[in-house]
């Protein structure tokens, strides 16, 4: 009979998952002194709730204290065939989100099968059980690399020779003793095309990544206006960016996505801005119900849109612009301000804002106003 290990495996595999392995329940000292250092270096931005986490994420004994083992599955997400993701920043009057994004949230999809492969340890061995998708002060990936699942790439994230960086990833911690896997070794080599390709210089080195600076951090974690040094680099993202994804070598010996519930949606690839923009936050969340994209929440998306439109050099974009600068929400107005400053006549950006100086009171809306004279006087 084959060693339990192999048959958790083949169960995993059974239930979706195109990776498993097994690790010891603890997360290598150089993952966790990593990341003290970048919340030490302020790296991580106005994730907060990473700093308050630290030491529970440190180990995951400390999570869980009796945890022995953590078995890592993953989930293959790759594109379709034929679908470039480096093509499509340049299609400038529509809006791209991350491809992870475009499918069905993976939590629900890969917490399910987790469980039900919980269930199968819990029955074969008698073992406790917690399963973990993203949504615990977990050290995934670090975890990932120790279970041979791949290691972690100069871009911070997993990278697999089998599937390239296209892996979601889901955990079991368990009180039972299985057999680790040996961890991965990287296969990186000299190449630095993810660290190249940043529009916004994210990467101070290798694994050494800047939040602050990073296009997924802007469009979905950060509170407040996007710093105006960055925004003409984010270009038409309004989501995510896969550019240091894409770029990679390894991605040649990536495949597409089989598991259905992952498929991807195609009626949102790619949107056009102008649509984009004049979402109310019920056809928002109409539009991207089940998928990822409601987590930036109505009004960061919305300014994530408008930045695009300011990005797009298309005059006629201007219009649906224009309608925000009414918004109820500052965030909205500002960036529709930023948008029409750079699409909009001089002659007519100086007139509406002789205008809307009498009324606008919001601060930060009155700056993106007078940010070209400040500029000029500065």
């Amino acid at each position: 009979m084959a060693r339990l290990e192999e048959r958790l495996k083949d169960k995993a595999r059974a239930l979706g998952f195109d990776a498993v392995g097994i690790a010891p329940a603890a997360v290598p000292e150089a993952a966790a002194t990593g990341l003290e250092t970048f919340i030490a270096e302020g790296r991580h931005g106005t994730m907060e709730w990473l700093a308050a986490t630290l030491a529970r994420r440190r180990h995951p004994r400390a999570l869980w204290p009796e945890a022995r083992t953590a078995i890592v599955c993953a989930m293959n997400y790759g594109p379709p065939q034929g679908l470039d993701p480096l093509a499509r920043p340049k299609r400038r009057a529509h809006g791209v989100v991350s491809l992870y994004a475009l499918r069905r949230d993976y939590h629900a999809v890969i917490k399910g099968r987790l469980k039900h492969l919980a269930q199968w340890l819990v029955k074969h061995t008698g073992a406790e059980v917690k399963v973990f998708v993203d949504t615990a002060p977990l050290l995934e990936r670090p975890l990932a690399a120790q279970a041979g699942i791949g290691w972690t790439g100069k871009h911070t994230c997993v990278l697999s020779r089998a599937f390239g960086n296209w892996l979601l990833l889901g955990v079991i911690l368990s009180t039972a003793r299985l057999a680790p896997d040996a961890p991965a070794r990287a296969h990186c080599g000299s190449c630095t095309a993810c660290l190249d390709i940043c529009p916004t210089g994210a990467f101070i080195g290798p694994r050494r990544l800047d939040a602050r600076r990073c296009i997924s951090y802007l469009t979905i974690e950060h509170s407040g206006p996007v710093p105006r040094r960055l925004r003409a680099s984010m270009g038409n993202r309004v989501f995510g960016c896969d550019d240091c994804l894409a770029v990679c070598p390894w991605n040649r010996h990536a495949r597409a996505a089989s598991e259905a519930k992952l498929a991807l949606k195609e009626e949102l690839l790619d949107l056009p801005l102008a649509d984009l923009a004049r979402l109310d936050e019920a056809a928002f969340r109409r539009l991207f119900a089940t998928t990822p994209v409601r987590r930036a929440g109505y009004r960061r998306f919305i300014a994530n849109v408008l930045i695009a439109i300011g990005n797009s050099g298309k005059a006629g974009l201007a219009d649906p612009a224009a309608a925000r600068l009414d918004d109820p929400h500052p965030l909205i107005r500002a960036m529709a301000v930023w948008a029409l400053h750079r699409l909009w006549p001089r002659e007519t950006w100086r007139a509406r804002r002789a205008r809307a100086l009498v009324w606008e009171h919001d601060q930060m809306v009155r700056a993106e106003w007078l940010a070209d004279e400040m500029e000029r006087t500065a």
